[in-house]
């Protein structure tokens, strides 16, 4: 089968960890995406909420096809082209709002990603956590229909209206390597839902990583599971998604 890859990184190929710069990469992991890619005649690439720049930091020495802040960012055969801070002056102020308003709220933490923002409170308490999902909708609604607000796993993250995975998936899906394949995406989390249903428009396969509903139609269990198929699919094993167990 003739697939384009399409992997999502935090909760995906790695676990998630309590703030967004703990996360662990595991040893082998950079050396399999790179033989699944060569496998896949380049064809794979990550797709992520977080910026270009950072997944480079995490998989360095690699510097693999990616999209990033949902889209925004997209690189391409080494070619990255999108959307900078400068070019999202309201969104500007309204961060160091953001930055403002959550200093009295313990353990919430704010990622200023440029063209994009998050409020992580995964180690907040109840009361503070509640507040900071109250913080992060009142501020997107402030932003009016040029940004959107997306939920995750404790985490509330302002991004631009047009910038889904979805859109990001089907714009690599119009260049080569990737055109003509048949799309593959693993994700974990409610932000990837618009793209699962748009690979499965497409014709592609979605798999949902984790528990949870989901308009995927396939799932692993893990972080840990998507590792080990990833390893299996680069090292000559049948690369066939259809194979994996139903969502």
């Amino acid at each position: 089968m003739d697939i384009a890859l399409f992997l999502d990184f935090d909760g995906t190929l790695t676990e998630i960890a309590p703030r967004p710069d703990a996360v662990q990469v595991a040893p082998g992991l950079v050396q399999t995406l790179e033989r699944l890619r060569d496998r896949l005649g380049g064809a794979l690439a990550i797709v992520t909420g977080r910026p270009v720049s950072v997944i480079d930091g995490f998989l360095a020495p690699s510097r693999l096809d990616a999209a990033g802040l949902h889209g925004v960012e997209r690189r391409i055969g080494g070619t990255l082209s999108g959307a900078s801070a400068e070019d999202h002056p309201e969104l500007r102020r309204q961060v160091e709002r953001l930055q403002a308003m959550s200093r009295p709220l313990a353990n919430v933490l704010i990622e200023d990603k440029g063209a994009s923002v998050a409020v992580h409170w995964r180690l907040a308490s109840a009361t503070d956590a509640e507040r900071a999902e109250d913080l992060v909708r009142e501020v997107a609604d402030t932003l009016g229909g040029a940004y959107r607000l997306q939920l995750g796993k404790a985490v509330g993250e302002i991004v631009p209206a047009l910038a889904t995975k979805a859109h990001a998936i089907r714009a690599f899906m119009e260049q080569p390597p990737y055109a003509g394949r048949r799309p593959v995406f693993f994700g974990d989390d409610r932000t990837d839902e618009i793209a699962f249903a748009s690979v499965g428009e497409d014709g592609g396969v979605a798999v949902r990583v984790g528990d949870g509903d989901t308009l995927a139609s396939r799932r692993l269990l893990d972080p840990a599971a998507v590792r080990a198929l990833l390893r299996e699919w680069g090292e000559r094993g049948a690369i066939d998604p259809e194979a994996l167990p139903p969502a």
